[in-house]
């Protein structure tokens, strides 16, 4: 089938597109396996004391899966989507089994190296293939439904995993669902997934689009001569208020969300909570985070970006102090609540900015740019929570965050520009 006949939209190409929402659930399901007993696992198993090393782990992580973010994103735009995906679900075979086995704390920080390439090269290339396929008109809602898949699947291994842990230990038990889930990921991928990359440039052709971020610098335009990776990156990251917008926020989001992966599982079992209440609470915050983005990501599509991820920041700091002034279940557990609801309405309306500004010849290049700002949030938000938690006490990490992430609401208030009514 040529460019000319293809056609762009969520119910034209629901066949695609449902198939790649249930691979996003896999690639999100990798992380949940993490997220409610590795924390534990650091401290049971291996004796580590120093929160700093603790998150060791996320740290290589972040760095890893932000250059994955980036790679994924440049080398889609150049050779297509689907065999990035497939080189994903690869990498992250392994990880589980890394996990199970590891006599050290080393193996689980390689293993953790891998889970990243997982992440950057699935996560980005879905969000991609989705982008392709529906369209300008209806991009907040195909990621709204995306970041659902991705992150409902999370919290509902993230809730298996601690269940498994509390019942059978914290190692071997909890990690062999990730294996067959890396498994099945992969054969999806390889057999089933088609390459999209056709529908970017069908959109270019119908819609004679026009870059908001190079008519804004000056720069040259798209259809004379593509930019280079230089200026693509530039413009997303500091150039364009937009771009630059959406990359902070981005960063500060995930730098809030690695504390809470490294840091609450820890804070909260020190302060007496059950095993079983642990994971309840790590579930708690990436279910609602991804069932809320089923509403968010369509209201931005009516409402505009902005103002939903200025909303989203400052919820997300609320939340995140609950979690300093708690001192019960019900507490924390409407903190993790608080927080999802943030970041439901921050995490789809971000990318769907990003792909407003960018033009659909370089927009995966772009979005991966944003991907790797984004993702050295775990990285940062890691070793700045793990210094100041070993320095002055997890509580203070906590609430460092908090502001953290409330003055970057107050950045998106003064710096951005709606990109949702400039198309």
């Amino acid at each position: 089938m040529g460019d000319s006949q293809l056609v762009l939209g969520l119910r034209e190409n629901w066949r695609q597109f449902a198939l790649l929402v249930v691979v996003n659930a896999f690639v999100g399901a990798m992380v949940g396996m993490e997220r409610a007993v590795l924390p534990l696992i650091a401290e049971v198993d291996f004796a580590l004391t120093s929160r700093a090393f603790i998150l060791s782990f996320l740290i290589s992580f972040g760095i890893v899966k932000a250059l994955a973010n980036l790679f994924a994103g440049h080398f889609s735009d150049r050779f297509g989507r689907k065999w990035i995906l497939v080189a994903g679900w690869l990498i992250g075979v392994p990880v589980p089994l890394l996990i199970v086995f590891a006599p050290s704390w080393n193996w689980i920080v390689f293993a953790n190296v891998l889970l990243g390439m997982n992440q950057g090269l699935c996560w980005s290339t879905t969000v991609i293939m989705k982008i392709d396929l529906v369209g300008p008109r209806q991009r907040g809602l195909a990621m709204g439904l995306n970041e659902f898949a991705g992150y409902v699947a999370l919290a509902l291994m993230a809730l298996l995993t601690g269940y498994l842990a509390a019942t059978y230990g914290l190692r071997p038990v909890p990690f062999l669902p990730g294996l067959a889930i890396a498994l099945l990921g992969l054969l999806l991928s390889l057999v089933f997934v088609r390459e999209t990359k056709p529908y970017a440039r069908r959109e270019a052709q119908i819609s004679g689009h026009q870059s908001i971020a190079l008519a804004r610098t000056k720069s040259p335009a798209p259809n004379a001569k593509a930019p280079s990776f230089t200026e693509i990156f530039l413009l997303t990251s500091w150039k364009d208020r937009a771009l630059f917008a959406a990359s902070q926020a981005g960063l500060f989001n995930n730098l809030n969300d690695g504390m809470v992966w490294g840091l609450i599982p820890l804070y909260l079992a020190a302060v007496g909570l059950p095993l079983e209440q642990v994971a309840i609470v790590a579930a708690l915050y990436p279910g609602v985070w991804g069932f809320g983005q089923l509403v968010t990501g369509a209201l931005s599509d009516r409402w505009g970006r902005k103002w939903l991820i200025v909303a989203g920041m400052w919820i997300q700091a609320l939340g995140i102090i609950l979690f300093v002034i708690g001192s019960a279940f019900w507490v924390y557990a409407g903190g993790a609540i608080l927080l999802g609801i943030g970041t439901a309405l921050v995490y789809p309306t971000l990318i769907a900015a990003v792909s407003d500004v960018a033009h659909p010849d370089w927009r995966a290049t772009s979005v991966g740019v944003y991907r790797l700002w984004r993702d050295l949030g775990y990285a940062l938000g890691a070793l700045l929570a793990g210094i100041v938690a070993d320095a002055f006490g997890i509580p203070a990490a906590i609430a460092a965050i908090g502001a953290l992430t409330f003055v970057s609401g107050v950045i998106v208030a003064a710096v951005m520009y709606e990109t949702w009514h400039a198309q």
